[in-house]
């Protein structure tokens, strides 16, 4: 009887944090949904960059800033971790079947490779594939 007491208690208690967990809004998923979310998760990557053309499919997102560099962003737990691309970056459409996606290699292998989903990749392909500068968010 005293382990289901035992046992009870902490179902109650585990309840209850996660109740306040949610009420107080804490973890849960950021998205890369908006402009604004782009802008935001940008400038925590890199202090300064400030995006002026972003494509972005919730879990990952492309931008470019008024110098034209360009960063990928991408999830990362509940944070977002983010490059600028230089040199060693390459890019291509990913085709299946009735699908096609951006594919960016950051050239960097601990960051790997990101997908999105967006219309026209074509158009990223293109300014990822002359990158000529090397930086690093």
């Amino acid at each position: 009887m005293e382990l289901l007491v035992q046992t009870a208690g902490s179902l109650v208690a585990i309840l209850a944090l996660a109740g306040l967990a949610w009420w107080m809004k804490l973890g849960g998923s950021a998205a890369l949904d908006s402009e604004e979310a782009v802008r935001r998760a940008a400038g925590e990557t890199l202090d300064g960059f400030d995006p002026v053309e972003s494509a972005f499919d919730g879990k990952a997102a492309i931008t470019r800033d008024a110098q034209g560099r360009i960063m990928v962003i991408k999830r990362h737990g509940n944070r977002f971790a983010g490059r600028v691309l230089g040199p060693q970056a390459t890019a291509g459409v990913w085709q299946d079947p009735g699908h096609r996606a951006l594919r960016i290699d950051s050239g960097e292998r601990r960051f790997g490779v990101v997908f999105l989903d967006i219309p026209a990749p074509e158009t990223w392909v293109e300014a990822v594939n002359r990158v000529k500068t090397r930086a690093d968010a």
